[in-house]
């Protein structure tokens, strides 16, 4: 009896400790953003870049030929995927197909690798749009200086046309972006952080796009991970099982039998 009572406690007391852990993890998350406004515009370059968040519908009417820029959020632990449709113009007005390619730059302008996805796609002249994606790497909290490693902060999303007839240039077109993100969990958590994320014109306005986001419950920083999740459950399941050992080998406390005539 006194046995199960132990470990009654025990139990009550793992379960109270995973679920402060797990609104600790919740807090941490936040809220998902509220969209707002989507922007109904794009910037020519990086410092003209128009601001959007995560899961933010993006619209630009634009001419074929220009080069389209977008800046987006994001964060430590966080898998992001751009998404980009351009709605071409009516191929009675087209000569030929078209090449079509979507760009993904950190806050130091570094170009960033597409983890999956088609950044890349050719269009007929009678298709009605393409569609283009980019899924990025897990973004690490810290890297070392000689790395390419995705860090967080601002990113650019750039969208253009690679191979057109000359004709064709000129010929309105309708662009529409949006970037998702996924939490990578604490399985790609690298100890460290930056002192600041990758920011444009944290020391200068002049690159600055203009209403730069952020989360907004700021920067996580790299501090959280759902790796304090498991060593916390882990640390609760040791204490766990030394009390159910300390019980079992106790036992009843009583000293055991001595036969008689011995």
């Amino acid at each position: 009896m006194r046995t199960t009572t132990l470990l009654g406690r025990a139990a009550l007391l793992a379960g109270a400790a995973l679920l402060a852990l797990t609104g600790t993890a919740t807090a941490a998350d936040g809220d998902a953003d509220d969209t707002g406004d989507a922007p109904s515009e794009a910037g020519t370059s990086f410092r003209t870049a128009t601001a959007i968040r995560q899961d933010q519908e993006a619209t630009a009417e634009a001419s074929t030929g220009d080069y389209l820029y977008w800046a987006f959020p994001v964060d430590t632990g966080q898998r992001a995927t751009v998404h980009a449709t351009v709605k071409l113009p009516e191929a009675a007005a087209r000569h030929a197909a078209s090449t079509w390619q979507v760009d993904v730059y950190d806050g130091l302008k570094r170009r960033q690798a597409c983890r999956l996805g088609t950044p890349k796609r050719t269009a007929a002249q009678d298709a009605a749009s393409v569609s283009l994606s980019c899924s990025l790497r897990t973004v690490r909290a810290w890297s070392e200086q000689w790395a390419n490693d995705p860090l967080p902060g601002t990113y650019y999303l750039r969208l253009t046309v690679t191979g057109l007839k000359a004709d064709d240039l000129g010929l309105p077109v309708r662009t529409e972006v949006k970037v998702t993100a996924t939490d990578a969990g604490g399985a790609q958590a690298v100890d460290g952080a930056l002192a600041e994320p990758l920011v444009p014109g944290a020391g200068s306005d002049k690159q600055r796009p203009a209403e730069v986001t952020e989360p907004e419950d700021g920067w996580s920083s790299g501090w959280w991970s759902s790796r304090w999740l498991w060593t916390g459950a882990g640390g609760v399941l040791a204490a766990l099982a030394g009390v159910g050992g300390y019980a079992l080998t106790r036992g009843s406390g009583r000293p055991a039998r001595v036969p008689q005539g011995l």
